[in-house]
């Protein structure tokens, strides 16, 4: 796959996030991040589960890419960032005809106290799905409980990322690989293109990614 055809995959999810209403920009009242981050936008990619056509495509793009990269000869696990990463880890994971786990933000105080529900052995290869990377906090923290129980967590597949400096050092220094189907960048280029979005919303995103970029 090319560099362009990569970019027309970003551009086509962008338009299906857009299209969807799953993307909220709100320049004067900031969004809180579960990191703690406040942004004027948030993106909602839990909406897609109500359109069957748009999420059967993304998660076809997703396992294409981990075709492109060889993730399917070396998969032997997908695994689910709770909450909102379970379902495209579910449509990957039968897509790939492969096992599934999910990883909880917490053991059940219940039960087993359970972490990582499912069944996954020691050795065994694991791909972590998430819907969206900001900080990568949740993906990394995922990997961490895979690791735990011996298995060997490598790449990383989301559908949409902000693209935050601090989410790739993150991702680098932990040697988990991050593919992600589209970014911010493309969002805003999307968003202009389709309407909708007044400038003082572009003009707080951008500023607000370069802060980020400072403070990262």
């Amino acid at each position: 796959m090319t560099q362009r055809d990569r970019d027309a995959q970003a551009w086509e999810v962008a338009r299906l996030l857009w299209q969807a209403q799953a993307v909220a920009i709100q320049p004067d009242r900031p969004f809180r991040y579960a990191s703690g981050i406040f942004s004027p936008i948030y993106c909602d990619l839990r909406l897609l589960m109500a359109y069957p056509s748009q999420r059967a495509r993304i998660a076809d793009l997703l396992v294409q890419r981990m075709r492109e990269v060889g993730t399917l000869d070396t998969l032997d696990v997908v695994a689910g960032v709770a909450s909102s990463g379970i379902p495209w880890a579910a449509w990957v994971a039968e897509r790939c005809g492969k096992p599934m786990v999910y990883v909880r933000e917490a053991p059940k105080d219940h039960g087993k106290q359970r972490l990582v529900e499912g069944k996954l052995s020691a050795g065994q290869r694991v791909v972590v799905v998430e819907d969206l990377v900001s900080t990568g906090a949740s993906s990394l923290s995922t990997a961490g409980a895979v690791r735990a129980m011996g298995a060997v967590p490598y790449q990383c597949f989301s559908v949409f990322t902000y693209g935050l400096a601090r989410a790739s050092l993150a991702f680098r220094e932990s040697g988990l690989e991050l593919f992600a189907l589209s970014d911010i960048s493309t969002l805003l280029g999307v968003a202009a293109r389709e309407g909708g979005l007044s400038s003082a919303g572009e003009r707080a995103v951008r500023d607000w990614l370069r802060d980020q970029e400072t403070v990262a």
